[in-house]
């Protein structure tokens, strides 16, 4: 997911559909913005990756909860890379640097923000995933779940019903 800018039910949503469907490892590609978010990204059940966006929000705060207060959210400044179900992934906030990451060949998946619109498509052998906005300012509030065994994405859109369940 990518780009919640504060939206906290949008967020809580996305995390309880997440936990309920056994998602195993949430990425956040960036534009998080406050701390307090965090405490909604501490409700998910796995590890949670994240990165600064544009908008970083107090850097302090969040690099220094991030490990500590929340000991299962691990911070990545602004670039971050891990493995998957076998899968090596990189992240950044921003598609052009995506699409360089992804051009490289030396990742299985790059995803990415920023722009707020959703897009999936192969690089070569990789593939570059930007899940659209979660804020929900230009486009319907959304984040994607990547199966890793067969490098599907399904697009899961928030709505009203998913948040007021939330609430």
């Amino acid at each position: 997911m990518t780009d919640t800018h504060d939206q906290v039910m949008n967020m809580r949503a996305a995390v309880r559909y997440c936990n309920a469907y056994g998602v195993s490892t949430l990425i956040h590609c960036g534009d998080l913005i406050s701390p307090f978010m965090l405490t909604e990204l501490a409700e998910f059940g796995g590890a949670v990756h994240l990165i600064y966006g544009n908008n970083v929000g107090d850097q302090h705060l969040i690099s220094q909860f991030c490990g500590t207060k929340f000991p299962t959210i691990n911070h990545h400044g602004v670039l971050g890379a891990m493995e998957a179900g076998g899968l090596k992934i990189a992240f950044t906030h921003y598609p052009e640097m995506a699409r360089g990451l992804a051009a490289m060949d030396n990742f299985d998946v790059v995803c990415c923000g920023h722009n707020h619109r959703y897009a999936v498509r192969e690089v070569g052998s990789t593939l570059l995933i930007n899940p659209g906005e979660m804020l929900g300012a230009e486009a319907q509030p959304g984040f994607c779940i990547l199966e890793t065994a067969s490098r599907e994405v399904e697009r899961v859109e928030v709505g009203r019903q998913m948040v007021d369940e939330s609430a």
